[in-house]
């Protein structure tokens, strides 16, 4: 139960978080066998470019919002300038399929992921507004 105790102290802030866990200021805040809450805070730091690739392809009244990711990390990455290539799958009148490639200094793959994301018309504006 090493795994479990080890998260427990990270809980009680007795052990520091994973550094990916620092970076993006999330916390562990209760464990239990089977469960684990995490919490973090976000904010404008955290927004989306985007999406390059699919943007390319949108009109000027059109946004986009992602429905689905599906991530494959292919092989683990310690230390590697990393190259990723998005392209548009299949674009239409509502929804858009995109893939992504991301490859090492080797030109390796290492991680593969495809994205479905949803066409939000008649924003001329070209941009996102906060709702509450």
């Amino acid at each position: 139960m090493k795994h479990l105790e080890g998260l427990q102290k990270m809980a009680a802030g007795d052990l520091p978080s994973a550094p990916i866990a620092e970076l993006l200021g999330m916390n562990v805040t209760e464990v239990e066998v089977g469960k684990v809450v995490i919490e973090m805070e976000t904010s404008e730091r955290m927004y989306n470019p985007m999406g390059y690739a699919f943007a390319t392809t949108l009109a000027d009244d059109e946004l986009f919002t992602t429905v689905e990711i599906k991530l494959n990390f292919l092989k683990p990455i310690w230390k590697s300038k990393l190259r990723a290539i998005g392209q548009l799958i299949k674009k239409g009148s509502s929804v858009g399929l995109l893939e992504c490639n991301v490859y090492d200094e080797k030109n390796s793959l290492v991680a593969h992921s495809t994205s479905t994301c949803m066409i939000l018309k008649g924003n001329p504006s070209g941009s996102r507004k906060q709702t509450k």
